[in-house]
């Protein structure tokens, strides 16, 4: 068992030194050894050694010493020593300690009175101490500030033992007069904290005699007089009144520790608007005046929390928030981003767009390594603005728009998608964002970002003019045709004879050649022309983009491409009068599909066209040789309408999610209503009167009442023992994010009364117990409330197990009840949570650990079983409805949750329907972290079939 020390050093005892080693390093005289030798001693007992021999030894040739490293490592060396028998009588050789302890809180070196006077906080043992208090009470009037602050909290420590108010019974009348005379900061704040732990009344009364100079006190001071403050009005809310006067004052401390606590207490006591916003602008003031990272990211979880609570206020503040975006770093930006969006209202949104157009500019001339990172924040949050508030994506289109050719793929992104959004939202815009892109397009280099351009040339050039300026945009970026060719003849002659791979291909003059489709089409050539390797056209540098892009053998843009060209010829055919121009442009673009499949199937490219892209090109070229009404229907019409529907479904499951957060309260029939209007007003502050008419609102609308599903509460009670044991125990689990408590309630059950009755709690798993086991004395059928208190450090499935322990005065053994295992579920510690699909697939490709588990389950309807395995694992599902629609026997979906330690996770589902109508498929989690994917996999196997 490790040892209770205010001295944490890790010691590595795999090879331990011998006691006798130390023992004669401690009887020489070099110093150097024998301080080696006390803190090999002090480890060892620190890590569970006994080393009893030692203790004589380090009597005769330690305590004498008046060097002050021996006389710190002594006592850190009493401090660990077992100071008591078996039945916790103090050994009889303490009393050599004893004099000591007396002589050096009498010694002249102010050190070691000092530092005996701390180690006395720390002793339990009340037949020590007693001796040793007249001296410690002199020290209160010692002459060093140093050994006045130190005997204060030893005053304090002893009167907080079992029997201290008997061994200093006047102990509170003496800290107060010590408290009105002292002058030093240190030592007067050690007092005031002694009659606020020991004697609350005491320190209450000093605090408001000398409200007036508070704000002269130091900073230690103001932070307990803050605790104070805290503690007595969560007891008593009807005096906070005078209390928030101090408060208040307090704001305007030269200490930001002290503002920081007096903003958070302003807020904990106090919903009045006067008062939210004065800790709202302490907040803002902080965020801007450090420049400790973690200090602003932990001042902005505060704001988060206003924000969450007092909306209305925090409004008025955002533009101070926003202020913090001058911060460097990426996770300051994106907490003070996220707060930012869900403040913004109709009479805001102007000025945060201003701004942020202001940021997205900087990022351009910044020399920072993460610029591209920070753009990509500020498209989405100017996205976000503009869905919001269409009005504004005027302003802040056509600027995104130069960021469609950006380095960063991710933003480029993000911008290709807000546009692609806002032609949608914005029919007054098409005309200009058409134009603007046509002009910028040949500046996109990424594949992804061409193919949802192209998709909107297609989709939206509707005029005339923007078609045939469309098709003429999209040529030049394709380059001249072909996009590979032969050598000359004599020289693939050469070549046909030096390299046999070589091949000779004849086509007759005027002969039908068969077509990759089944058609036919007549072809001219030379009667007998010999053709060399080919090689590849790069084009000059005008024919940029989507050239360079084919020539890599990305041929899905291809078939964007092909797809973008036959709807502007269909399109082309019904805004065009002239049939010559129209029949021009579709054998212009039959040219190009036919060059592209060409280049497929050549030996140019390391990889042939894959079939996809080759039946996508293959059907353009049909439509565009024999096209129906439907089919132009269903190419100039349903892709769009598909499209507005999936921004329809996009925003009701937003407005779902809002509605979700947002909290629903109720009033009870029977509460009590008071009149603000007839409440009598005299000698109430303003702050006073505020806080009166919110606590009405609260009361008003429910916010005050406090569901408490008592079925829940029933399910989180786990029997310990059985029926029969003499002893029954059960717990009731409370899981709060880092922390578990396990209230568990012994009962004893026998006539007779158990002594030394001890709760021993074990873990396995990332879980730590906090407190130590403590005795206890149960009578005859009586019961005992025991706490336990356990932290937890990762989201992994952990198990708590252990016994209870007893004695009773009839059997001499110790009685062990074994008790049942407590299992912490993973689902404790995850909750449903939203990203976005490009987050979802760069998380899916760069987490390294997966689970797979192979479906076995007797559901056999796949939307059943996926809303089962949702229910089962606790996941947000991120496929929208209406991809889950229709009966075709398959069904894939992603899932997604966040950990209260931050800790994500993804899950995929495929499944698919067998012959016989069972289910088959796997479902594959990744994560981070080992464990949450090792646990939810153990969770998903568990609960698939089912059950419960």
């Amino acid at each position: 068992m490790e040892k209770s020390c205010t001295l944490l050093i890790h010691f590595d005892k795999g090879t331990p030194a011998i006691a006798n080693e130390i023992k004669e390093a401690l009887e020489g005289n070099d110093v150097s050894a024998k301080v080696d030798a006390m803190k090999k001693a002090i480890m060892l007992l620190l890590n569970g050694e006994t080393l009893p021999q030692l203790f004589i030894t380090i009597v005769r040739y330690v305590l004498p010493s008046e060097d002050h490293t021996f006389q710190k490592l002594l006592l850190l060396y009493l401090e660990i020593i077992e100071k008591t028998d078996a039945k916790g009588r103090v050994l009889p050789e303490m009393i050599l300690i004893c004099q000591n302890l007396r002589n050096n809180l009498q010694h002249p070196n102010e050190y070691i009175r000092g530092v005996t006077l701390r180690f006395l906080c720390r002793l339990n043992e009340t037949e020590i101490i007693e001796p040793l208090i007249p001296s410690v009470l002199q020290n209160l009037e010692h002459r060093h500030p140093f050994i006045r602050r130190n005997a204060i909290l030893a005053v304090m420590s002893i009167y907080k033992l079992p029997q201290g108010d008997q061994l200093l019974v006047d102990a509170p009348d003496m800290i107060e007069k010590v408290l009105s005379t002292e002058q030093d900061p240190s030592a007067k704040r050690n007092a005031f904290l002694m009659l606020f732990t020991c004697a609350q009344e005491r320190a209450t009364n000093y605090l408001l005699t000398h409200v007036d100079r508070v704000s002269e006190w130091g900073e230690l001071l103001q932070m307990v007089v803050l605790e104070l403050i805290r503690k007595v009005c969560r007891t008593n809310r009807g005096e906070k009144a005078k209390y928030i006067k101090i408060i208040i004052a307090l704001l305007n401390s030269p200490s930001t520790a002290v503002i920081y606590e007096c903003a958070g207490t302003l807020v904990s006591l106090s919903s009045a608007p006067s008062a939210i916003k004065a800790a709202a602008n302490t907040y803002c003031q902080l965020l801007l005046s450090q420049s400790d990272n973690n200090v602003k990211l932990i001042v902005l979880d505060r704001l988060n929390e206003l924000k969450s609570s007092h909306r209305d206020v925090m409004v008025d503040l955002i533009m101070d928030v926003l202020r913090a975006l001058s911060s460097p770093n990426l996770d300051i930006q994106r907490k003070t981003l996220d707060i930012v969006l869900e403040l913004i209202t109709p009479r805001n949104i102007n000025e945060v767009v201003l701004l942020l157009k202001k940021e997205v500019v900087k990022t351009q001339t910044g020399e920072l390594e993460k610029n591209g990172e920070y753009r990509q924040m500020l498209i989405q949050a100017i996205h976000s603005c503009a869905i919001k508030f269409p009005e504004v994506a005027s302003t802040v289109v056509h600027l995104l728009m130069d960021f469609l050719g950006d380095s960063n793929v991710a933003s480029a992104i993000d911008v290709v998608v807000f546009v692609r959004e806002i032609i949608e939202t914005n029919p007054k815009l098409r005309v200009s964002i058409i134009t603007r892109l046509l002009d910028t397009f040949y500046q996109i280099r990424a594949a992804r970002v061409c193919s949802c351009a192209l998709w909107i040339i297609g989709e939206y050039c509707l005029s005339l003019s923007e078609v045939e300026s469309a098709i003429a945009t999209i040529k030049q970026c394709l380059g001249d045709l072909p996009f590979y060719s032969a050598s000359e003849e004599g020289e693939a002659t050469d070549a046909s004879k030096k390299t046999p791979q070589a091949s000779s291909i004849t086509i007759s003059s005027r002969r039908p050649a068969v077509l990759a489709d089944g058609t036919y089409a007549t072809q001219s050539a030379a009667s007998e022309t010999a053709f060399s390797p080919p090689t590849i056209v790069q084009g000059s540098l005008a024919s940029g983009n989507l050239r360079s892009l084919l020539l890599t053998g990305d041929f899905f843009l291809g078939a964007v491409v092909a797809c973008t060209l036959t709807k502007l010829v269909l399109r082309l055919e019904e805004v065009q009068p002239s049939k010559v121009e129209v029949n021009k442009a579709t054998t212009q673009t039959l040219l190009i599909l036919v060059s592209m499949l060409q280049l497929g199937q050549s030996h140019v490219l390391p990889h042939p066209i894959d079939n996809d892209s080759y039946d996508r090109i293959v059907l353009c070229m049909r439509l565009l040789c024999n096209t129906s009404d439907e089919i132009r229907k269903i190419w100039l019409q349903s892709c769009r309408q598909s499209f507005v529907k999936m921004l329809s479904e996009k925003q009701l499951r937003e407005t779902e999610e809002l509605k979700a957060k947002a909290q629903v309260s109720h009033a009870q029939p029977d509460d009590l209503i008071d009149f603000y209007h007839l409440k009598s007003r005299k000698g109430m502050s303003q702050l006073e009167l505020e806080d009166e008419v919110q606590d009405d609102l609260k009361r008003a609308t429910g916010e005050f009442v406090k569901d408490a599903d008592d079925a829940n509460k029933l399910n989180r009670i786990l029997q310990l023992t059985g029926f029969s044991d003499p002893v029954y125990a059960e717990a009731y689990v409370t899981v709060h994010h880092y922390d578990i408590v396990l209230d568990v309630t012994v009962i004893n059950r026998t006539k007779e009364t158990l002594q030394n009755l001890c709760l021993e709690l074990a873990t396995m798993g990332d879980l730590k117990l906090v407190d130590r086991p403590q005795n206890y004395t149960l009578a005859p059928e009586s019961s005992k409330q025991i706490k336990a208190n356990i932290k937890v450090s990762s989201t992994e499935t952990g198990v708590i197990f252990g016994n209870i322990v007893y004695e009773t005065s009839n059997v001499l053994e110790r009685t062990v009840v074994v008790l049942n295992d407590i299992h912490i579920d993973i689902m404790d510690y995850i909750s449903p949570a939203v990203c976005s699909d490009t987050a979802f697939r760069t998380m899916w490709a760069e987490f390294e650990w997966e689970n797979k588990v192979a479906v076995n389950t007797v559901i056999q309807d796949e939307k059943e079983f996926l809303n089962h395995i949702i229910k089962s694992i606790n996941m947000k599902c991120l496929t929208a409805p209406s991809a889950l629609d229709g009966e075709c026997g398959f069904l894939a979906a992603n899932l997604y949750a966040k950990s209260v330690f931050g800790e994500d996770a993804l899950v995929n589902l495929s499944i698919e329907k067998q012959a016989d109508g069972k289910l088959s498929g796997y479902i594959r989690i990744r994560s981070k972290t080992q464990g949450i994917a090792l646990s939810l996999g153990d969770k998903i196997t568990l609960k698939q079939k089912g059950g419960s």
